[in-house]
This record gives structure tokens, sequence and C-alpha cells, in this order.
């Protein structure tokens, strides 16, 4: 910086004084707080590199090259373009391959569990990402392991829990409260799977809502979410919410 702002005014004065300024390389001398004169450069050709003499050629044979290949992992655009053949959506590949332990988390994770590449990608991106910015932490420093957390998506896949649910498990795991299994034991977070069950609380339901009955019959969609909602608060949210909706729905049009 000062030895640009010294040369700021040399050359200023030169050419207020009627000189030229050449094209040369010039040394800044801290102590005196100066640029000299080192040598002149009169082309372009001038500033060219030079092979250096003293270096001998460097002969790499092409079984070491190809061994280093073999071991290097795949650059950020490739593996993209592999997660999207996976079904991940492109915008999630982007976002999984932004750093190498990120998109590692991701294959070990896809890997234990039987969810669709392309939910797992959104649990990821979605709430274990927010979690990580939370705490300001990244996936360098995961709070749980890829297999914990792979337990935990395989819990909503199967059906144990709702999605809401495994929020609840995620943040519990987080701070140190144990498995997946433990939390959603202990907590009473199991899933009301039972058709029979869900179907006693649907057919409650609507018979205290019968003016809401009679809005979705006459085509209000809105009727329809309301009733859905109380059917999940007499379950206390355990029920299956696509359980809920078949048999709802079926017995609306029946």
């Amino acid at each position: 910086e000062k030895a640009i702002e010294y040369e700021v005014r040399r050359q200023v004065a030169l050419i207020e004084d009627g000189g030229a300024v050449v094209q040369e390389t010039r040394l800044y001398d801290p102590e005196r707080d100066e640029t000299r004169s080192m040598r002149s450069k009169e082309d372009a050709q001038d500033y060219r590199y030079f092979p250096d003499p003293d270096l001998l050629p460097l002969e790499i044979a092409a079984r070491w090259i190809a061994e280093v290949k073999a071991q290097m992992p795949p650059l950020p655009r490739a593996l993209g373009e592999k997660l999207v053949g996976m079904g991940v959506a492109p915008h999630d590949a982007t976002l999984l391959t932004e750093t190498r332990e990120k998109a590692e988390f991701f294959q070990q994770v896809a890997a234990g569990t039987k969810m669709e590449a392309k939910q797992v990608a959104r649990w990821i991106n979605g709430d274990l990402a927010a979690l990580l910015n939370e705490g300001g932490r990244d996936f360098s420093q995961p709070p749980l392991a890829p297999a914990a957390f792979a337990q935990l998506l395989e819990r909503i896949e199967d059906g144990t829990i709702s999605g809401k649910g495994g929020k609840e498990v995620l943040h519990a795991m987080a701070g140190g409260e144990g498995s997946a299994d433990e939390i959603i034991a202990r907590r009473g977070l199991t899933q009301i799977s039972d058709t029979g069950a869900i179907e006693a609380a649907v057919d409650q339901v609507l018979a205290a809502n019968a003016k809401q009955v009679d809005d979705y019959r006459a085509g209000k969609e809105k009727a329809f979410n309301s009733l859905v909602g109380q059917v999940m608060k007499a379950t206390q949210g355990k029920a299956n919410p696509a359980q809920v909706n078949e048999i709802l729905r079926r017995k609306l049009s029946g």
C-alpha cells in the first residue's frame, strides 16, 4: 500500500515536470519509504518465465497416477450427478455436495435406511442442517452419527413415528438423550397404525362434527383438513396421518 502511494506521488510529479513513466521493475525501500529502479522492461515479452536449468525432469509412472486417481473421492459435480441419478432433486444435490463431510454423511445415512434418497436429502438439508446452524456447527461436527440418524429415519419410514415425532426425536438425540428407539419409548411417541383404533377415532370425530361433514360433502375442502386435525387431536397426534386421510375420505364418500 505504501509503495503504491509513493508511486502515485512519484509518477504524478514526474509527468507534471514533463517527464514520462517507463516500464520497469522497481524496489520498495520501507526504511526510506521510496521506490528505486531495479531493471527496465521495455516489451511485454520481457515478462515471460524462463525454464530453470537446475531442475531435472520429473518422470511420473502411469501406474502411480492410476493408483492416486483410484483413491481420490469423486469431485462435487460428479457426485452431484450421481445423487440426482439416485432420485435426489438437483437443488438438494447441490446442497449435499457443499462440503465433503456433508456428502459423506448423506451417503452413509442413505445406505442405512430404506427411506428414499430424496427424502433422506430433505431431512439432512432441512431439519438436521437447521439444527447444526442453531448450534453454530457444521457436518464436520455432527451432533449424531450417520448410523444413529439413519435409525431415526428408518423409524419414520416404517411408520413407528410420524414426521412431526421425528423432529422431536431428532432434537432429543442431539441433546444427548439417547438413541431414537430409547427416546420414542421413553416419550411415548409410537405412532398409532392400528386400523381399528384409527377408524374408531374417525367415527367419533364424524359424529361430533356433523356441520363440517356436510361442508366437505358440499365441496369445501378446508372442512376435510379440519376433520383431520380433530382426529389427530383425539389421538394426541399419534395416529398415522396417511391412514387418517385414507380412512376419513373413505368414510366421507360412503
